[in-house]
């Protein structure tokens, strides 16, 4: 077996050598014993300074003295350019105090040219460490990448919830301020808050989302919410010259798959994008219905821009482990999106000419759903003066859930915690149905839910649920008759639920 093996591949070796016949018995003696190698020749420090910049170079092995060049001086460059290249001293005479200062300024090993026996293990010797110690930087690099996202998962957690509890009165005032008046300018005026607090509350909820990560496997994704998540996520660091569009040519297209992974796909393809438009350009998400050779109908995801293209080389690698062509890239972008849309049973078809731009397709399985239709508000239920008691810690959300659910007719009690709730059911009496957040501090919902049992309460219980930590239906077993809202809340949602739970409980009340 050759002396350097598969693992080392053919090297591009440089020379530092003044002399001609000195280097080509240093080649010889290498491919003799095996090195499967090319090799330059420099002797001087413009020549050393253009090969170490513009061409390839696997290790430097340079003479200690030349006319005009000093060896030291070879080293001292190689490591500012490329501080972990291997470096080996060939020389005709190095002093024992000469040798330690090259070993100590980073040279890998030093050669006697009249005995240079250990020259080929002590080249393949110095590859194996260098590329070892590359390989272990990127390791930490990526480790250090991994607990910074982590980070950032712990930061996006507490920021989304603080976030959605300071925009949520911009989901619930609207909805008050159009049952209290008719003139059309308030009417206008509360879409306007309730659009702002809505597309807030949504930007809060994918970033959460997206550090986390969806919690269900598969859902029913509507693209259009797909889009819009990637919208929000992309519109904040895209460069001015860049534009972005997004079209759904069909409605109510939708997939099944996990929404997160299909986020961080579109995502990794539409950065992709930018940043092959260094000059600027456009972006486009589209999404459309197609059909297959065999006639099966697909739902066809195209992510489109006008940057500077691949060549034919570069698209034969594009899914390749570990190919990049980013001086910081790992190589595994393209390849976490080839395995999530063949995951889904689809396929990413990729179309690209140099200076024009490039396009992936990505063919997917289409929902069987049918299309996703808004919810029609319509008239809001009233109530008839059932009682309602209202458990939350958020003063803001509290008072304005009273506000709103007295205006709609019921007789509220309300309590900012557990402990609250009970005292208020111990002395003024059961209640008829409860609003409860699940994130409530010292005593959860649960455990409420259970003492309130406990004291005779059997109606139903409306539970409002953080996205981020969601209800455990084991927790809730014993609970009795449950309603799930997922935060942030819109009012109609609210008046609709109560409304809904109080039905059910008295037709299941009422005699057969």
């Amino acid at each position: 077996m050759p002396l350097n093996g598969p693992a080392l591949g053919h090297l591009q070796i440089l020379l530092v050598e003044d002399s001609a016949e000195d280097a080509e018995l240093i080649c010889d003696m290498l491919e003799q014993a095996g090195v499967a190698a090319s090799f330059q020749r420099v002797d001087d420090e413009d020549g050393l300074v253009e090969v170490l910049s513009s061409g390839r170079c696997d290790i430097v092995l340079s003479d200690l003295s030349m006319p005009g060049f000093c060896g030291m001086r070879a080293l001292e460059l190689v490591r500012e350019l490329h501080p972990r290249m291997p470096f080996v001293f060939v020389s005709g005479t190095i002093g024992e105090e000469m040798a330690v200062q090259a070993l100590q300024q980073g040279a890998a090993d030093y050669i006697l040219k009249h005995s240079p026996g250990r020259l080929p293990s002590a080249v393949a010797r110095a590859v194996r460490e260098a590329r070892s110690e590359a390989e272990r930087a990127r390791v930490e690099a990526e480790l250090m990448r991994a607990q910074r996202l982590e980070s950032m998962s712990l930061i996006a957690a507490g920021l989304s919830h603080d976030l959605r509890n300071i925009l949520q009165p911009l989901l619930i005032v609207p909805d008050l301020l159009k049952t209290r008046s008719d003139d059309p300018r308030i009417h206008q005026l509360a879409d306007v808050i309730s659009e702002c607090g809505l597309r807030g509350s949504e930007m809060a909820e994918s970033m959460l989302s997206f550090v986390r990560g969806s919690r269900r496997s598969s859902e029913r994704i509507e693209v259009e919410r797909l889009f819009n998540a990637v919208d929000l996520l992309l519109r904040g660091s895209l460069p001015s010259k860049v534009e972005l569009h997004t079209e759904l040519k069909g409605s109510g297209l939708a997939l099944d798959g996990n929404f997160t992974e299909l986020q961080q796909v579109l995502l990794n393809l539409a950065l992709n994008a930018i940043q092959a438009m260094p000059e600027g350009g456009r972006l486009q998400l589209l999404a459309e219905p197609v059909t297959d050779v065999d006639g099966c109908a697909q739902l066809c995801i195209r992510v489109i821009d006008t940057g500077i293209g691949m060549p034919s080389d570069v698209m034969e690698r594009l899914f390749s482990p570990f190919f990049t062509t980013k001086a910081t890239g790992t190589g595994l972008g393209l390849m976490s999106c080839k395995r999530i849309i063949e995951g889904l049973q689809g396929s990413i078809q990729v179309t690209s000419q140099v200076g024009e731009g490039s396009q992936f397709d990505l063919l997917l399985p289409i929902s069987g759903g049918g299309a996703v239709r808004s919810e029609s508000i319509g008239d809001l239920p009233v109530g008839n003066g059932q009682a309602v008691l209202v458990v939350d810690n958020i003063a803001t959300r509290l008072s304005l859930l009273g506000n709103a659910l007295s205006s709609q007719g019921y007789r509220l009690s309300m309590a900012s915690d557990g402990a609250g709730a009970l005292h208020h059911v111990q002395q003024h009496g059961l209640p008829e149905a409860v609003v409860i957040d699940t994130a409530l501090p010292l005593m959860p919902a649960s455990q409420l839910l259970r003492e309130l049992r406990a004291l005779g309460f059997s109606g139903p219980a409306l539970l409002l649920e953080d996205p981020a930590q969601p209800v455990d239906p084991a927790a809730l077993a014993d609970s009795g008759p449950l309603h799930c809202l997922r935060k942030p809340l819109e009012m109609q949602h609210v008046f609709r639920a109560v409304d809904a739970m109080l039905a059910e409980a008295a037709n299941a009340s009422a005699p057969a």
